[in-house]
C-alpha cells in the first residue's frame, strides 16, 4: 500500500514522526499539502520559543507529502538540500500549520517551497525551499 493510501487510511499513525510531534495531515493533492501542529512546551528552547529545527521539520514533511501526490507508486524521495528563513517565533499552545507546493518536477529532482504560519492569524513564521532526489523503490 502506498504512503498516500496509508495517510488516507490511518492519518498521522502512518508516519512515526507525525506521531512524535503530534502533526495532523490536513490536506494533500495536486502537488500541495497542509499539516497542522500545536506547539508543545517540550518543543521550545530556553527562551520559550519554538525551536527552529521544528519549523524546518514540519515544512519538510509538508513538502514531502506534496511531492508524494505527484509520484508514481514505485518512486521514493530523499531531501538533497533545504534552506529555511525564520521570520518570527511561536510560543507553547500556538496552533501552527505548514503548507507546501511543488514548484518544479523533473525526472530526477523535485523543487518545493513551503511556509509555516499561525493558524489563528495566518502570520508567517518561517519559509523554506528545498530540492529532493527521486529514486525508484
Amino acid at each position: 500500500m502506498s504512503y498516500l493510501n496509508e495517510i488516507e487510511r490511518r492519518g498521522k499513525e502512518a508516519n512515526p514522526f507525525f506521531c512524535l510531534m503530534d502533526i495532523e495531515p490536513v490536506s494533500w493533492g495536486d502537488g500541495k499539502a497542509r499539516l497542522e501542529m500545536k506547539v508543545r512546551r517540550d518543543m521550545t528552547n530556553g527562551e520559550g520559543w519554538l525551536q527552529g529545527g521544528v519549523y524546518t521539520s514540519l515544512i519538510d514533511e509538508a513538502m514531502a507529502l506534496a511531492i508524494y501526490t505527484l509520484l508514481d507508486e514505485h518512486e521514493m524521495i530523499a531531501t538533497i538540500s533545504s534552506t529555511t528563513h525564520f521570520l518570527r517565533g511561536a510560543k507553547a499552545d500556538t496552533l501552527i500549520a505548514a503548507e507546501a507546493l511543488v514548484t518544479r518536477r523533473g525526472r530526477q529532482i523535485v523543487f518545493t517551497e513551503g511556509r509555516a504560519y499561525t493558524v489563528e492569524d495566518g502570520r508567517d513564521l518561517a519559509r523554506c525551499s528545498a530540492s529532493f532526489a527521486v529514486r525508484q523503490s
